[in-house]
């Protein structure tokens, strides 16, 4: 299960939407999540599995590689469809007791879990298809007008590069320490709630000290690189628009516009 969670890691490929500018990709992203929560009939959800599908062809990422990073959500999205399916009111289809399925509980249940879903792979994608350079120097020119007010936005924007890097690493260390926990005999999976608790006390105690470990080294290596935050600090390469990011951002305002549409058309 631990292997299935691809949050914070990128995928390295040559496509379209790997070379768009880093600044572009978390604007849109920021939009689409806007976007995915004004959706609102069915019209809506088709268009954004379209333009969800659309988008990871283009990056060519595979399809299998999307889903793995949803699968460890499948309990949380299922969780929160049942809420909505029995506590929404309408006209009851089936009850039993107190307990009663209305048709507006299983509309808003299967729009709630696809927009999860859509949430989850959209913004995934701007991990997958962004490395971590580039999106500490996209958060960081995007934060730069706010820098004025004494807010120190090289230093925020590395430390969620940072925190994203080592997100993939923090869950492989835990992999290997649950494994090694397993070969001397504890057990994950049995008795209730508080006996699996405490089980993981082996886990968390000796995953702390190996997190702070790292963060000791890596503030170390920083230092002896005379890192000392942005200040005359200058880029290898200085992040630059192009045509096709203005034509990215086109193509994405006329989804907007199509959604915005559906949804007045399509209402009800």
């Amino acid at each position: 299960m631990l292997k299935d969670i691809t949050l914070g890691q990128f995928f390295p490929a040559d496509s379209p939407i790997h070379r768009l500018d880093a600044r572009i990709k978390i604007v849109l992203s920021i939009a689409f999540m806007f976007t995915v929560f004004f959706v609102g009939n069915i019209a809506g959800y088709i268009s954004l599995a379209l333009f969800v599908g659309t988008i990871i062809l283009i990056s060519t990422i595979p399809f299998k590689y999307i889903l793995k990073g949803v699968k460890p959500l499948i309990f949380f999205i299922i969780f929160t469809a049942l809420l909505n399916m029995f506590l929404t009111g309408g006209n009851v289809i089936w009850q039993l007791g107190f307990i009663k399925i209305t048709d507006e509980g299983i509309k808003y249940a299967v729009f709630m879990s696809l927009r999860i879903i859509f949430l989850v792979i959209g913004t995934s994608m701007l991990t997958y298809t962004t490395s971590p350079i580039e999106l500490t120097d996209g958060m960081e020119s995007l934060l730069r007008p706010v820098s004025k007010f004494g807010i120190p936005v090289h230093e925020i924007a590395m430390m969620m590069s940072i925190a994203l890097r080592f997100i993939p690493t923090l869950i492989e260390e835990t992999d290997k320490i649950m494994k090694a926990q397993i070969a001397r005999g504890i057990d994950f999976e049995s008795g209730n709630i508080i006996k699996r608790a405490k089980a993981l006390i082996p886990i968390l105690v000796p995953l702390f000290i190996s997190a702070f470990r790292r963060a000791d080294d890596l503030a170390i290596a920083m230092e002896c690189r005379c890192y000392h935050g942005g200040e005359n600090r200058t880029k290898l390469r200085e992040p630059k628009l192009t045509k096709a990011d203005f034509l990215a951002s086109l193509i994405f305002l006329i989804f907007i516009i199509a959604i915005i549409v559906l949804n007045i058309v399509f209402k009800g």
